[in-house]
């Protein structure tokens, strides 16, 4: 079977990644790595990931290998300054689940938004009473090189295509 919209798609990759600064691309380092105890799976075309991510897998099945790069823009694009938000630190009390070790400059915070999807927030600056807070993606600004294998392809249950995600051994159960 052949990746294409409506599968579930199984990887295994090795994501490095790259930035240019005054048009010097800098070596490109591993910054994350699913092998085969820990594959990454997921809906093709309900993924959430770049387009262009979706477009170099498609038509390949199990077994064909991959090697491809994203550029800044076909990735998560350049850092928007209107996603520096300053906050009360008051918001991230341990009653609401924030340890004081999570506040620290550079740790991620796990949050939600108003819909209750999971997001995530860099802290950046400390300022004492408040927090300057990153909602930028972690990878804006860089350029993203794939490289992996297709471990997996098979048509998503209308339960998954109902859910959203992929169900099961590498999904979720509920």
């Amino acid at each position: 079977m052949k990746i294409e919209n409506q599968t579930v798609v199984g990887l295994t990759y090795e994501l490095k990644v790259s930035k240019v600064e005054d048009e010097i691309e800098s070596v490109p380092f591993s910054v994350e790595v699913r092998d085969e105890e820990d594959p990454f799976y997921f809906i093709f075309g309900q993924s959430g990931l770049p387009e262009k991510f979706e477009e170099y897998l498609t038509g390949k099945k199990e077994g064909d290998s991959f090697e491809f790069v994203l550029k800044v823009a076909e990735a998560y694009g350049e850092a928007d300054d209107e996603l520096l938000i300053n906050l009360p630190k008051s918001q991230f009390s341990k009653e609401r689940g924030f340890e004081d070790s999570m506040l620290q400059e550079g740790e991620f915070l796990p949050l939600m938004d108003e819909n209750g999807y999971p997001m995530q927030a860099k802290v950046l600056k400390d300022f004492g009473d408040t927090l300057l807070l990153d909602f930028n993606h972690p990878l804006v600004g860089f350029d993203l090189h794939f490289e992996g294998k297709v471990l997996e392809v098979r048509e998503a249950t209308p339960e998954e295509l109902d859910h959203g995600h992929v169900h099961g051994e590498h999904g979720e159960d509920h």
